[in-house]
């Protein structure tokens, strides 16, 4: 891995904090969303919060900001889709933590619950708000010392934003999947049979082993959470994928080859298969570490660690297969580890760069994906970020996003 995952201090249960929960606002205001950011270069590890400022894109840190909560190494993070609720994965206590968001974006910590495995790493929420999935780099038993393959854990989450006990896989507290998994992405379809959510879990794998992608299903209905593997699942990819985005609609899936510097893409069939793009894979810049696709369906931007930028592509409506911008990069501070586009407008998109201890903006044109500076940027954080996401503030919720990386968010 590019960043250090060691070094920071024990995760402690918090004290729940009255507040009024949920997203509103009391006249005009030009914030339009709240982002979060996760560093670790701090002992404990801390969350910055920023706002969004409507016109100009420029971020802000809120009062208070950036919140040092015990635990080491937060190094992946989600947003409940009803914006009321954080998550937070800290690599190095093996702990997942909810924060519940206050109207003007500050963090309260409610409850830690710690994974069956060790060394989490990736998170991701279905769209309904109500199943929470961490990815373990090893299933219990293994460590770095000792190395095995990881697991994907799934949490219901209830109504007050808490998780219930995970759920059981038989005898087992996980679903098993292949060796250093990366990244975990939640997508839906209908099939011909009944409503399914699909479950893409990315292994990098070993020097020894090429990557793959664990594929998943289960029900959207009342008790579903319990998963099914997809026939023919893992699935070819590449040499070392490491990131992964599925478009809004559920018929496309993407995901990063470090080693290769390249995207690939799939189109998803009803029953979850992944079948690769004609064409494929398609070239990024160097080390190509973050993903996401604008929330209107139309653009993919990847984050290119070593190179220090963005590579931008159209998506072809029918077919899935990316094609490269006029302007087909833009550039980033060092190191850039996670991509976001903020959910209240779509119009808005960041970049966390390890290296420089800095958050890059853009402005999204949603008519042709070309990207420009937003004002005052790049935006200083507490130091190594390893990833955003962010909830809309007031009644500018349109969509649910999540950001791109290889630590974590989809």
């Amino acid at each position: 891995m590019k960043f250090s995952k060691s070094g920071h201090a024990l995760l402690a249960a918090a004290v729940s904090i009255g507040i009024g929960l949920g997203i509103t606002s009391c006249g005009v205001s030009n914030i339009v969303d709240y982002v979060f950011v996760t560093a670790s270069k701090q002992n404990p590890g801390q969350i910055a919060v920023y706002s969004l400022e409507q016109g100009s894109g420029a971020l802000t840190q809120i009062p208070d900001s950036p919140y040092s909560f015990p635990g080491r190494n937060p190094v992946a993070l989600v947003t409940s889709p009803n914006g009321k609720y954080l998550y937070v994965v800290y690599h190095d206590d093996n702990t997942v933590v909810d924060y519940a968001i206050g109207t003007d974006g500050k963090l309260y910590p409610q409850h830690t619950y710690n994974t069956p495995g060790t060394e989490p790493t990736a998170i991701t929420i279905n769209a309904a708000g109500t199943l929470l999935f961490v990815v373990d780099t090893f299933q219990a038993g293994f460590t770095p010392a000792n190395p095995g393959p990881g697991a994907v854990v799934v949490y219901p989450v209830n109504s007050d934003g808490s998780l219930g006990t995970n759920i059981a896989n038989g005898n087992l507290p996980y679903w098993p999947v292949q060796f250093n998994p990366s990244s975990v992405n939640v997508t839906a379809l209908t099939s011909t049979n009944a409503p399914l959510d699909f479950v893409y879990v990315v292994n990098t794998n070993t020097a020894a082993q090429a990557g793959t992608i664990s594929a998943f299903s289960f029900s959207t209905g009342s008790g579903g959470g319990p998963l099914t593997p997809i026939a023919g699942s893992p699935f070819p990819a590449g040499v070392a994928p490491n990131a992964s985005a599925s478009d809004p609609t559920g018929r496309f899936f993407y995901t990063t080859d470090s080693a290769t510097n390249q995207l690939i893409a799939y189109g998803i069939q009803t029953s979850g298969v992944l079948v690769p793009v004609q064409n494929g894979p398609f070239k990024t810049d160097v080390f190509p570490d973050a993903v996401t696709v604008s929330p209107n369906g139309m653009f993919i931007y990847v984050a290119n660690y070593n190179s220090n930028d963005i590579s931008a592509y159209t998506i072809d409506q029918g077919t899935g297969a990316p094609s490269s911008l006029a302007s087909a990069s833009f550039a980033t501070k060092t190191g850039p580890t996670c991509v976001m586009i903020e959910p209240a407008l779509g119009r808005f998109l960041y970049t966390s760069n390890f290296l420089d201890n800095s958050i890059t903006g853009y402005q999204l044109n949603p008519n042709s994906g070309i990207l420009t500076g937003t004002e005052n940027n790049p935006y200083p954080t507490a130091g190594q970020p390893t990833c955003t996401a962010a909830v809309a503030h007031g009644n500018h919720a349109t969509e649910h996003v999540q950001a791109g990386s290889g630590n974590g968010a989809s």
